[in-house]
């Protein structure tokens, strides 16, 4: 049983140290999120698209309730499971004063109504399928994007 227990010891001192690279993380993170959005389709036929789930939880009409908050409450408990798994929580560093961070979301909401969907839906789902809807929201949400930063650096706001 002890070289169980250091086997393991090892393997997770492997784990931070390799989660800890930038990189590698921004890669786990874009697999896991590649892998729950197939999963989802295929086991549940539904494109995961967080601002269409996220809004259909908080619809009591919603045929899709339950299993949209069980989504929403896996996404809030994805933190809790690092904390488990890595003895610490993630580091999050938002520099951006309330206001605007207020501000920012407001736009986004507004453009996910606009767009029918978020980056989740079209970027992750959409592309994937190669839906040309999802195509033109996607260019749309990158050139907002560019636009966006490029006016907040040339007005000195951060």
């Amino acid at each position: 049983m002890p070289g169980l227990l250091s086997c393991r010891a090892n393997l997770e001192t492997l784990m931070a140290s390799l989660i800890s690279q930038t990189y590698l993380q921004s890669l786990a993170g874009g697999a896991l999120i590649g892998l729950a959005s197939a999963l989802y389709l295929l086991l549940d036929g539904r494109v995961a698209g967080v601002s269409g789930i996220l809004s259909g939880s908080l619809r009591a009409s919603d045929e899709n309730q339950s299993r949209n908050i069980a989504f929403v409450l896996g996404l809030v408990l994805g933190p809790v499971l690092y904390r488990l798994g890595f003895g610490a929580w993630p580091v999050v560093h938002i520099g951006a004063n309330l206001r605007l961070l207020a501000l920012a979301g407001l736009f986004v909401g507004f453009g996910t109504c606009l767009g029918c969907g978020c980056t989740s839906g079209h970027g992750v789902c959409g592309l994937a399928r190669l839906s040309p809807r999802s195509i033109d929201a996607v260019v749309t949400f990158l050139i907002a994007g560019i636009i966006t930063v490029a006016s907040m650096n040339a007005l000195g706001v951060a």
